[in-house]
């Protein structure tokens, strides 16, 4: 009596394939169990893979290996735009640097876990019922909870998948037509044309990122008085910074309006979310207040705005105003400002741009919730509402844990850099901030500290870019469902 046996396979193509199978299943199934930990997961691999590249010798000007602290540095800075250095990021890298810079600045713009849902389709050709809540989460955090979620949002969750097309295709069209504005105007200047080709694009995708490095030594310095050259820079951060959902909005809404004036009639009439018109309306308030600001606390400042006529005086603060925001350029040396225009840029970076943007910070729609709770409040209302609409109160607590989590990062790492650097709190506090909100804005604090302080100050900007609630969702078990209340009670607040 002969025993078959089932014959073994020997094709190495098909043990490859069962092997990626399970890989594609194990990391499905992580994705499904902690979407935020998936999204950290990534950019914490992609921080290690391009602090790996940023100390090769190779990617050096000097053809030496760069220290572990500036790589690492430059890496976090790098995937979560934030636009700070430790090195002089035009003469230290070489061509081949600075082409690692470009891809990780355009690879960290896309956000944790839009980058995450785009990896999970990837892996598994489809964008199924999980990738879209991952992607999802990033333009709605609260759907990174347990639970029915009121899809009356800037993007619904049928739409996540031409999302990630706006998302791709939006980034890719906006840079172009920057550096196609940018590059007659730097030939103007003498700049030779393969120099002006690869700075025009440069520019272009540090503008729209909200990143803020400059390809060439001197900065800002040699277009300081080129109101062309930084208009079409504050056109790229404000773009990048009021997010893909408002930027996916506005196509669908432009697109619908094509179609009325070539007399066809659209499907559905596109109405502007809640979101949209918060975060609008929040960043032109914001642009407008802190540009007034700016005039009121340094038009008499002789190191920045006191010997500039009246005109410039009102272009170079609007310019410095968007620039706080999350965009990074600057014009002006940041340690001439008054010691009250260092504070209002601390509270400008510290809120940021729109919510699944390429800024960082709390984001104007947190600040707008905020308000409209202390409005309500202040009336006697018991929901808030804006534009008609009511606003529910699980939305307030999720801004009021982003706010106070934001504000602890900010002050343990300030309370560390303090002890660590002694220098004054003020340049500490604008530094620490900036790199929070991944603004990119510095006093040169950030390039003369130790070691130590270089740490800190990079897990600040992976704190500040991977959002203080991705995190928390990731560290936090599942919400327990509780099958009963306690009783009710009252503390005094106020």
């Amino acid at each position: 009596m002969s025993v078959r046996s089932t014959p073994i396979s020997r094709n190495p193509l098909h043990r490859s394939r069962t092997g990626f199978g399970r890989l594609r299943d194990a990391m499905r199934e992580f994705s499904e169990r902690s979407p935020s930990r998936f999204a950290i997961l990534i950019f914490a691999a992609l921080i290690l893979i391009f602090t790996v590249l940023f100390s090769l010798p190779i990617t050096s000007a000097s053809g030496r290996a760069t220290a572990l602290a500036d790589a690492l540095f430059t890496a976090v800075s790098v995937i979560c735009v934030t636009g700070l250095a430790t090195v002089d990021m035009a003469t230290h890298w070489s061509v081949f640097g600075h082409i690692v810079v470009y891809v990780g600045v355009q690879i960290g713009a896309l956000g944790v876990l839009t980058l995450a849902s785009i990896l999970g389709l990837v892996i598994s050709r489809r964008l199924g019922l999980r990738a879209r809540l991952i992607a999802a989460s990033d333009t709605n955090p609260l759907r990174m909870h347990h639970g029915p979620v009121a899809e009356g949002q800037a993007v619904r969750l049928g739409e996540i998948g031409s999302l990630l097309a706006t998302v791709a295709i939006s980034a890719l069209v906006i840079e172009v037509v920057l550096a196609a504005l940018l590059f007659p105007r730097m030939l103007l200047d003498g700049i030779p044309v393969g120099e002006a080709v690869w700075n025009s694009f440069y520019y272009s995708a540090m503008a729209f990122t909200n990143t803020g490095f400059s390809p060439n030594a001197e900065g800002l310095a040699p277009f300081a008085n080129d109101y062309f050259f930084l208009g079409i820079l504050m056109v790229g951060v404000f773009l990048g910074s009021i997010g893909f959902p408002i930027i996916y909005t506005l196509s669908r809404s432009l697109g619908a309006w094509r179609r009325r004036k070539k007399g066809k009639r659209p499907e559905n009439r596109q109405r502007w979310s809640v979101h949209v018109k918060l975060t609008l309306l929040t960043s032109a308030i914001l642009i407008v207040a802190g540009a007034v600001l700016y005039i009121v606390l340094e038009f008499d400042n002789p190191k920045t705005f006191g010997s500039l006529g009246a005109g410039d005086t009102v272009f170079q603060s609007f310019f410095l105003s968007v620039m706080t925001r999350s965009g990074g350029f600057s014009t002006i040396s940041i340690p001439d400002l008054n010691g009250s225009s260092l504070l209002v840029t601390d509270m400008l970076m510290f809120i940021g741009g729109g919510s699944a943007s390429t800024a960082g910070g709390i984001k104007v729609t947190t600040l707008a919730v905020l308000f409209l709770a202390a409005f309500a409040e202040a009336r006697g209302n018991q929901d808030m509402e804006a534009f008609s609409r009511r606003i529910p109160g699980d939305v307030l607590r999720l801004g009021v844990s982003v706010v106070l989590w934001g504000a602890t990062t900010v002050a343990v790492s300030s309370i560390l850099i303090l002890q660590i650097s002694k220098a004054p709190l003020d340049f500490v506090l604008f530094d620490v901030i900036s790199a929070f909100a991944t603004s990119g804005l510095t006093t040169g604090l950030t390039a003369s500290l130790p070691d130590a302080g270089v740490y800190i100050m990079a897990a600040t900007m992976f704190m500040g870019r991977v959002g203080t609630v991705t995190l928390a969702a990731a560290l936090a078990s599942s919400q327990r469902q509780q099958l009963y209340k306690r009783p009710e009670e009252r503390p005094i607040v106020g």
